[in-house]
Parts: C-alpha cells; sequence; structure tokens
C-alpha cells in the first residue's frame, strides 16, 4: 500500500479511537458530557420537547442528509465509481473463467488490490463525522434515560434511529447521487 493509503488510514484508526475514549468516558470525564448537553439540550433537546416522534424523524434526516452529504463532497465519486465498474468486470470475467485455477487466482489478486483503495477513499468521510456522531449518540442516551427510554412505534430510540436512518440514507443517496 501507498503511504497516502497509510496515513488515511492512520488518520480513520485516530478518529476512531478517540471516538471510543469520548463513549469510554463520557460518565466519568464530567466537562465532555456538560459541554455536549450545553449545545444539545437548548438546540435537540427543545425539538425533541416540541414534539418526540416528529424531532426525532427530523433529526435523524438531517443526520443522514449530512452523512450522504460529507460522502459525495468528501469523496472522489468518479474514481469510486470507475473503481466498481472495474471490480464489476473482474467479477464478470471471474465467472467466465471458473474452471481455470491459475487465470482466476490473477483475476483475484487484481480484486483485491481495488478493495484498499476504495475503502481509503470511501472512509475518508468517516474522519468528519465519527466524533460528532459518537458524541451525539451519547447525548441521546442520557436524553432518553431522562425521559423515561421513550418508544417509537414499539422501538427504542436506537432501533427506530437505525431504520429511520437506513431509509433516509437510501433515498439521499439514490437523490443525490451518491456512490
Amino acid at each position: 500500500m501507498d503511504d497516502e493509503g497509510k496515513g488515511s488510514f492512520k488518520g480513520i484508526f485516530i478518529v476512531m479511537a478517540i471516538s471510543f475514549l469520548i463513549a469510554s468516558f463520557w460518565n466519568s470525564v464530567s466537562w465532555m458530557r456538560e459541554l455536549a448537553h450545553s449545545i444539545l439540550d437548548p438546540t435537540l433537546g427543545n425539538l425533541l420537547g416540541w414534539n418526540l416522534t416528529g424531532g426525532m424523524i427530523l433529526i435523524i434526516f438531517a443526520m443522514a442528509l449530512i452523512t450522504s452529504l460529507t460522502q459525495k463532497y468528501g469523496t472522489d465519486q468518479e474514481t469510486i465509481k470507475e473503481m466498481k465498474k472495474e471490480q464489476k468486470a473482474l467479477q464478470e470475467e471471474m465467472k467466465l473463467v471458473k474452471e481455470h485455477p491459475e487465470k482466476l487466482m490473477e483475476l483475484q489478486k487484481k480484486q483485491f488490490a481495488i478493495i484498499p483503495k476504495m475503502m481509503k477513499l470511501s472512509m475518508r468521510p468517516v474522519v468528519y463525522t465519527a466524533i460528532p456522531f459518537i458524541l451525539l449518540f451519547r447525548w441521546f442516551m442520557d436524553f432518553f434515560n431522562a425521559a423515561g427510554s421513550p418508544e417509537f412505534f414499539g422501538l427504542s430510540w436506537f432501533w427506530f434511529y437505525l431504520i429511520g436512518s437506513i431509509l433516509f440514507s437510501i433515498v439521499l443517496r439514490k437523490t443525490l447521487k451518491v456512490v
């Protein structure tokens, strides 16, 4: 792998490590929790206080939109499209030569060479969104625990968020033409 790839993965690893530390020390590092609450209680807290389900849907939509826009403008969409085309062509060719192990192995090596490059390109937006989203999720846990763990259509906030995020992301990615 080239030095550029190592740097990209190193940055992602650092951000993920910081996110893990934030999540782990949320209850023991009071200034971090208090800062998040001082920002999110009067904003998102008021939105959820206005209408719990409607507010949660708006928050989920906003987070999906931010993620989709970050993915679209934080990655080289053309390069990712080309890499996906190349992978698809390799898969088709692999189907044709499955009876020839030496040719199949050669095509698999080419395909495996693409994976780290594609991963580096597609993971870049994580650097920008991971920490804010971890802070938001920890705040959600505090907020919904204090609110008595309300349910959204029979689901906990986490499952409601996850399903809503998937649905909004599918629609937004298609609408925004994100690869």
